[in-house]
């Protein structure tokens, strides 16, 4: 079913995730209205156990919900069936996670392409897109090195590029400077940043680093899975 929330690229309304256990349930997230406009670069931050990642994972439809709803691109993802769900993720949200997730037996440029390859996109198209993000990363000499061979500040580049290899409407990405030292993360958030200035890429983080927060144009903090505050910071504050 289609919605019209014409700039918002995700939409939440009223969302809860419950996870039962054998103690007690867990309420992860509860009651959340959260409107991401086009072009956003925001932090979700919030003490360990807030509900950023499971928050993250709900928009992008990597678990459902308990109630409520998620609209992404004027899409209501409860009303997609499995294998419809699949290829909406594929064809829409960019996903970089703490842990690279790369495919351990592929190259660099292989697991970049892979994306496109699901996307059923022709030879020439991807070539030109995995050689665009192998420079934009800086990793052209990366290209046929296996995940094993690059630094973790590397890997975490080929998973960006992977995450914007598919031109997706936004990219989640979870904790993705964790394992970085300060001046790799600082080179893999400029990135974004860039790529966030020039392309008006959506970025959404669930994150503890300051490094991370100081780069947001909007910090929207969780305690106890509801947004306790949500703030917009002026452009000219973030460089200072």
């Amino acid at each position: 079913m289609k919605h019209d929330h014409t700039n918002c690229v995700i939409y939440t309304s009223e969302l809860t995730k419950i996870y039962e256990s054998e103690a007690m349930p867990v309420r992860a997230v509860h009651n959340v209205n959260l409107h991401i406009e086009r072009g956003e670069f925001t932090a979700l931050v919030g003490p360990s156990g807030s509900g950023k990642t499971t928050l993250l994972n709900l928009i992008g439809g990597l678990d459902t919900p308990t109630s409520g709803n998620v609209i992404v691109n004027n899409v209501d993802l409860s009303t997609l069936r499995k294998n419809e769900l699949i290829d909406f993720r594929l064809n829409n949200i960019g996903f970089v996670f703490q842990a690279f997730n790369l495919i351990p037996v592929l190259t660099a440029w292989e697991n970049i392409e892979f994306v496109m390859l699901l996307q059923k996109k022709n030879k020439e198209e991807r070539e030109n897109r995995v050689r665009q993000l192998l420079s934009e990363t800086g990793l052209e000499d990366k290209a046929n090195e296996r995940p094993v061979k690059l630094s973790g500040g590397q890997q975490q580049r080929v998973a960006v590029a992977r995450a914007l290899a598919s031109k997706p409407q936004f990219v989640l990405a979870d904790e993705p400077t964790a394992n970085l030292d300060s001046k790799t993360a600082g080179n893999l958030l400029d990135m974004m940043l860039k790529l966030n200035q020039e392309e008006n890429m959506t970025f959404v983080f669930s994150t503890h680093d300051q490094r991370v927060i100081d780069r947001a144009r909007r910090v929207i903090t969780l305690v106890d899975g509801e947004i306790a505050s949500d703030v917009q910071i002026e452009l000219n504050k973030v460089r200072s």
